[in-house]
């Protein structure tokens, strides 16, 4: 979808900016540029939509040469997003919403129901929000604005500049967490600049790591982490890239472990002989659906008055994270729920538990299967464990 092929730009006083740069990104795909101030991700991102013009070399998007685009029929094509959002202060959240759809000539009816559309897409209630003028919203809330105008007109390409840096790191999480739940529905072509590593890392499907002027590593986060291309790639991402590999390894079924299981209506006393011929101290319990509820002791089962169900005894599991979560979210809820493991689900459909241990083992594997180019489901616990 962009092609950067042996792109250079060099300013009039010899500074070259980014120097033969050349690498992919896929359609519907995420990428981020990431590195410190000056090394060139900026501009590279500015060149796409050609407000800044390449020196040499071409860019594509979408097959087609960008020096041989107009330049607005270009930026109808892509959506803009920068850290300071620049909503324009005497017009609605509604109307800055619609505003690129009104420039480019759709009915005013249609904008404004684009605009409330996107506005509920990104968290905001158009009745409650619409109205309202930019000084009235918080940071968090003015971001996600700017995100929705960037997507009111459809463009298949999304350009991002530090989309979540003026905010506070909570928000930011918040605003991050939105944005990929949004990009999983809508699958634009993203390119998104940051310096913020933790940011580049949980965001992007693939990552640039910038140099002075110039791509160092462009690979997946997994990837980047794992094998550092050069001693600046490793240097920039730091001495923790274990742990950041929290962030992008997501849990797998196969990292769970299959606990015992007691159902609502089951006598007490026949859970209790369960968990004993188990060896087991506790039990999942699974409601009349199938679904998760809780969670029920040994103890509890074996002191049960005569004829008592497993219902009565169970307590409210609220410890769990969806499959495909990564690791460090499963960590959070084990920490947030003082909990000893956390549920995992497919839906409403209990798939197992993931405890510290199989958290450590899941991340060594994913560690060993980068190391040697194969997936983590090709890696067995044994091999990770007697490593």
């Amino acid at each position: 979808m962009i092609t950067f092929d042996h792109v250079t730009k060099r300013y009039p006083d010899g500074t070259n900016a980014v120097n033969d740069l050349s690498f992919e990104v896929a359609e519907g795909e995420l990428v981020t540029l990431v590195g410190p101030s000056g090394c060139g991700k900026t501009t590279t991102m500015m060149m796409v939509n050609r407000l800044i013009e390449p020196t040499s070399g071409r860019i594509l998007v979408g097959g087609e040469d960008i020096m041989a685009t107009d330049p607005v029929r270009l930026r109808r094509g892509i959506g803009y997003v920068i850290q300071q959002v620049g909503l324009f202060p005497h017009r609605t959240v509604l109307d800055n919403t619609a505003t690129v759809p009104a420039l480019i000539g759709w009915k005013k009816a249609k904008a404004r129901a684009r605009a409330a559309e996107l506005l509920d897409l990104v968290g905001l209630d158009p009745g409650t929000y619409g109205p309202r003028y930019p000084d009235q919203l918080s940071g968090g809330q003015r971001q996600r604005v700017g995100v929705a105008r960037a997507l009111a007109a459809d463009p298949p390409v999304l350009l991002m500049d530090e989309p979540f840096g003026a905010v506070d790191p909570v928000v930011r999480e918040r605003l991050q967490s939105q944005f990929l739940e949004l990009q999983r529905t809508m699958r634009k072509t993203v390119l998104l600049v940051t310096h913020d590593i933790e940011e580049a890392v949980r965001l992007g499907g693939r990552m640039a790591v910038y140099g002075p002027g110039r791509v160092e590593q462009y690979d997946t986060p997994g990837a980047v982490l794992g094998k550092p291309a050069t001693p600046y790639v490793a240097e920039f991402v730091g001495a923790d890239r274990g742990l950041k590999r929290l962030s992008v390894t997501e849990i797998q079924q196969h990292d769970l472990e299959q606990p015992p299981i007691a159902r609502f209506d089951v006598p007490a006393a026949r859970a209790a002989a369960y968990l004993r011929e188990e060896g087991a101290r506790w039990a999942v319990v699974l409601d009349e659906d199938g679904a998760l509820h809780g969670w029920v002791g040994a103890a509890e089962l074996a002191g049960a008055p005569e004829g008592g169900t497993v219902r009565g005894l169970a307590h409210r599991m609220n410890a769990w994270v969806p499959v495909g979560a990564p690791l460090k979210q499963a960590f959070s809820v084990m920490l947030q729920h003082d909990a000893g493991w956390v549920a995992v689900l497919d839906g409403a459909r209990f798939l197992g538990v993931l405890t510290p241990a199989r958290l450590h083992e899941a991340l060594r594997r994913s560690v060993d299967a980068d190391a040697r180019g194969v997936g983590r489901g090709d890696v067995d616990f044994d091999s990770v464990t007697d490593a």
